[in-house]
């Protein structure tokens, strides 16, 4: 039986408690739940707008019966080869790059960061450079990005003397990686032909185009195989924020949650990255974001993974259909929306400074 506890008022947001039997009971902010369904109708509004804008747009009132697999002619060869693909893609993996910042910013208690800090993006890039000097056509610049990214996180975990316990370590030898990789991409675009130049920096700008059934599998059993780990350190992690000291007292284990949190953070990451490259700035903006509405307490994993597909959908929608550019890398829109947030960040953190 499911009941709801009734709400509280304390010295923030509204909380309640939602009871299913007599042994589960789960603590949720109002807020929270609110901007979550907000955001989750915002979603599907831009899935919609996804699939019916433009030239090959699908009728909306055929949508239903496209989601069904009853399209036939044009509607069904756009939503299989086209749209469809590139949809799944980009909802499941903005919403990867949503949770993995959540979690790493909740570790390193820093707004500022994020998996592309620590060098994971730039580490991907590099691996799919690489694979494109030297092994073209043998192996696919996706794998070329994991590994990548798998190593970068290698070289960070080493550099650090700690693993990833240390999140001040970390993110300065996330930085130095991420020099030394961003370093080996620009080479490797300079050495190309221009050709294989031009499909190459799109893809490690962050790329949904051309996107296939098969890349949704893997970052939808990437996401759905992360979610419930991350449901596992939602607490921890909000014990955690109130200091490594009283969260012990509290009886967690502050750096067995750090580093599990981090470590699924580069899961996420790096799945995200194989199908759609390092797309910039989702994990750092959709977590901030995602505090500022809600108000609440706590790392905001949930939130944070519905914004992250929002805002990944939403510039998608941008790529695909603003007149004024022909259809550029996502990963074009996503840093220039991310860092005029970084800006309005680093200013806002400037003046609160004391003079």
């Amino acid at each position: 039986m499911t009941t709801t506890q009734p709400l509280t008022r304390r010295s923030g947001p509204r909380r309640g408690t939602l009871r299913i039997g007599t042994r589960v009971a789960v603590p949720f902010h109002v807020s929270a739940v609110v901007v979550g369904l907000a955001t989750l109708v915002l979603l599907g509004v831009a899935a919609a707008a996804t699939l019916t804008m433009g030239r090959l747009g699908i009728e909306l009132a055929d949508i239903p019966s496209v989601l069904l697999g009853e399209a036939t002619g044009k509607d069904a060869f756009v939503f299989d080869r086209l749209r469809g693909p590139r949809l799944a893609v980009a909802i499941a993996t903005g919403a990867a790059f949503g949770l993995s910042g959540a979690l790493f910013q909740s570790v390193t208690r820093n707004p500022l960061g994020s998996p592309d800090v620590i060098g994971l993006g730039a580490g991907a890039g590099a691996g799919a450079a690489t694979v494109a000097l030297f092994l073209p056509d043998v192996v696919p610049a996706s794998v070329g990005a994991l590994l990548g990214a798998l190593l970068a996180m290698g070289l960070v975990y080493v550099s650090t003397g700690t693993g990833f316990r240390s999140p001040g370590r970390l993110v300065v030898a996330g930085i130095g990686v991420a020099a030394m990789a961003t370093a080996v991409t620009q080479y490797v675009v300079y050495a190309v032909e221009r050709d294989k130049a031009s499909s190459l920096a799109a893809y490690v700008n962050g790329s949904l185009a051309a996107r296939s059934w098969d890349d949704a599998t893997v970052i939808w059993i990437v996401l759905l195989g992360c979610l419930p780990l991350a449901a596992l350190l939602a607490r921890p992690l909000t014990i955690g924020e109130m200091g490594d000291d009283l969260s012990t007292g509290l009886g967690a284990n502050p750096g067995r949650t750090k580093t599990a949190a981090v470590l699924l953070s580069i899961a996420l990451s790096a799945g995200a990255v194989s199908v759609a490259g390092p797309i910039a700035f989702i994990s750092l903006t959709a977590p901030q974001i995602a505090k500022r509405l809600t108000r609440s307490t706590g790392p905001q994993l949930a939130v944070s993974t519905l914004l992250g597909a929002l805002l990944l959908v939403a510039a998608d929608l941008a790529a695909q259909q603003l007149p004024l550019f022909d259809d550029l890398p996502v990963g074009i829109y996503t840093m220039a929306v991310g860092g005029a947030y970084l800006g309005y960040l680093l200013v806002r953190e400037w003046r609160r400074q004391p003079a």
